[in-house]
């Protein structure tokens, strides 16, 4: 049914009148049209409609908010510069002062949302359908979507547009209309990959005493990462640590807990695996495994954790927090080194600093942060999907590799892009220009990066030091890293200067070898009790090319195939047998090796 939220002031979360209109009363063109509804979405057709446009925003779900209000997804993971300000404003800093801090209720985050979208008389928002996809059309420029197709109640309208934006947390639109796309990890050699989901759920009984308590521990518990306040809490890994699941299709975390109004707790902290995010049944099965799991769960927190002794099982979320599925290709997909180099780009339409969070894949994959940057820009070009016009992709399935994409899939980020595609939505259409060539265009790209700033946005180019990109084995550590191998932390502390294990020099051999697909033999390597060094590292490579050599031989046939090039001063420092090894050098090799072997993905 179509919802025309009508404006009207609140001095608080409260009821607000909604006036539904029959389906066939929805206009038969709208110059825009959002799919989605999450914040992502919701920012889109705002901007859209203060630039001017007449804006549908279209969703199957009943209410805005997507993972807020119906995943309870109810904490902001934060966007702050290097001197520790906001660093996307604009529509999300309009959000973000209304719900007074980085959590919050989520029925204020509702009627926060509602209220945004009934400030503006020409956005229609078309809820709680049946169905939505692109209409195309084909000419010898390619595939164009020209509008939207969509179901409910038995009936069928076609509403034509002059661009559309699709919000969809999986890019379902874009997917429909032909957008190429990677999913999960398998852009870095992981098949079948994805970021464990999450199941939300509330708790009650926890009285005022309690959540004290609960502060208490954490605040004076001697860890930097753990901590609390009045509405939020995030710690007690070492506890749930020690939580023995049912099965291995679910872990316990350490809680991101975050209280509401009423009192009830929201905990962010049960993972379950192996759920593919396209597949509905995958989806179903992933909460029956959590419902089934929620009781024992309830159980250890309440025998273990600080302040929960009185806690109860409330309820679950409506929605799984699904973390990633599609991640289309684009004009331009942000990498990995554009986000850990904090690489800033002329066509910049957001800014993201969150640290590169790769949550577990399988319980015996344990998350990891990859490093954490200090600022950098998303380009325009993400959000333009290759092969296809007339269309826009916001959220975590714009164009960013896996990888990336643990940063930027944050909502401070996308809601930022939202934004910028409403705005480019407007700014194309007044210039007749796709958006393929609206992005190409410089000059309309700076008069764009100027209406934003106009309306809030603070869009200004920046230059951050890469202090890493000086050391002799940078390069190595960069192919590492892509393949989400070499781990930095909060610090992006690599240690490239001190030595690598013996198993973990193979543990990344194997995986490298695996994840780029190279043909070669398995062998059986088991770490040496001696100290690691080049010669054991050159064993190993030779066992991998199916040799049987010693040591000393393999060192001297890689020497022989163009390894350790003399005009590299560092590789004489390791040919002492005891000269342990470095990650640096390890990686440096890892390198160069599978540039040896050759990489299927290059022919």
């Amino acid at each position: 049914m179509l919802l025309l939220l009508a404006y009207s002031r609140f001095s608080g979360p409260g009821p607000y009148d909604v006036k539904l209109t029959p389906l066939h009363e929805v206009k038969q063109a709208y110059e825009l049209v959002v799919v989605g509804s999450d914040p992502e979405g919701i920012a889109a057709a705002v901007s859209g409609a203060r630039n001017g446009l007449s804006v549908l925003l279209v969703d199957t779900r009943p209410e805005l908010g997507g993972l807020f209000t119906r995943g309870w997804l109810n904490s902001l993971d934060m966007n702050y510069g290097p001197d520790g300000e906001i660093l996307n404003e604009g529509l999300f800093l309009e959000f973000f002062k209304q719900i007074k801090g980085d959590s919050f209720d989520v029925d204020e985050a509702r009627w926060v949302f509602n209220r945004l979208v009934m400030a503006e008389e020409n956005l229609a928002v078309l809820l709680g359908v049946d169905a939505v996809s692109p209409v195309t059309e084909e000419s010898p420029a390619g595939t164009k979507v020209r509008g939207v197709r969509i179901v409910t109640g038995g009936k069928q309208v076609t509403v034509d547009s002059g661009g559309v934006i699709d919000a969809t947390q999986d890019g379902d639109m874009a997917a429909l209309a032909g957008v190429p796309f990677s999913v999960g990890q398998e852009d870095i050699g992981r098949q079948s990959s994805y970021m464990a989901v999450t199941q939300v759920f509330k708790l009650t009984g926890v009285g005022w005493s309690d959540w004290l308590r609960l502060i208490y521990s954490l605040r004076y518990d001697g860890k930097k990462s753990t901590g609390a306040n009045w509405h939020s809490a995030w710690g007690f890994s070492d506890i749930t640590s020690q939580y023995a699941p049912s099965g291995d299709m679910v872990a316990l975390r350490g809680l991101n807990i975050g209280r509401q109004r009423d009192g009830s707790l929201l905990i962010n902290a049960l993972l379950v695996f192996g759920v593919d995010p396209l597949a509905g049944n995958s989806r179903q099965k992933a909460r029956d495994t959590a419902d089934t799991e929620l009781p024992l769960v309830i159980t250890f927190m309440r025998e273990n954790v600080p302040g929960l002794s009185n806690a109860r099982l409330a309820g679950v979320a409506l929605e799984l927090y699904v973390r990633e599925s599609r991640h289309i290709y684009a004009e331009y997909r942000l990498t990995l080194d554009d986000v850990l180099e904090n690489r800033d780009f002329a066509d910049r339409i957001a800014f993201g600093s969150y640290p590169v969070d790769i949550q577990p894949t399988g319980s015996g994959t344990p998350g990891v942060i990859i490093g954490k940057p200090k600022q950098y820009a998303v380009p325009f070009r993400c959000l333009v999907p290759q092969e296809v016009d007339g269309l826009l992709v916001v959220g975590r399935a714009a164009g960013y590799d896996t990888l990336a994409h643990g940063s930027a899939r944050t909502v401070p980020v996308g809601m930022a892009t939202g934004q910028a595609a409403g705005a480019a939505a407007a700014l194309a259409q007044e210039n007749n220009l796709t958006f393929r060539q609206l992005a190409a265009d410089t000059m309309l790209i700076k008069t764009m990066q100027n209406r934003l700033n106009e309306q809030g946005v603070d869009l200004h180019p920046f230059s951050i030091e890469n202090e890493l990109a000086n050391h002799w084995a940078y390069e190595g550590l960069k192919f590492v890293r892509r393949l989400g191998l070499a781990v930095g932390g909060y610090g992006n502390d690599y240690r490239l200067d001190e030595p690598i294990e013996h198993q973990r020099f193979l543990n990344i051999l194997s995986r490298s070898v695996q994840q780029h697909g190279a043909v070669l033999q398995v062998p059986e390597l088991y770490p040496e009790a001696n100290t690691f060094n080049i010669y054991d590292a050159s064993y190993a490579l030779a066992a991998y090319l199916g040799l049987s050599l010693s040591k000393e031989d393999s060192y001297a046939y890689l020497q022989e195939q163009g390894f350790f090039r003399p005009e590299s001063a560092h590789w004489a420092g390791y040919a002492g047998y005891d000269t342990p090894l470095t990650s640096g050098a390890a990686y440096m090799l890892l390198k160069d090796f599978i540039v040896y072997v050759g990489d299927p993905g290059d022919d």
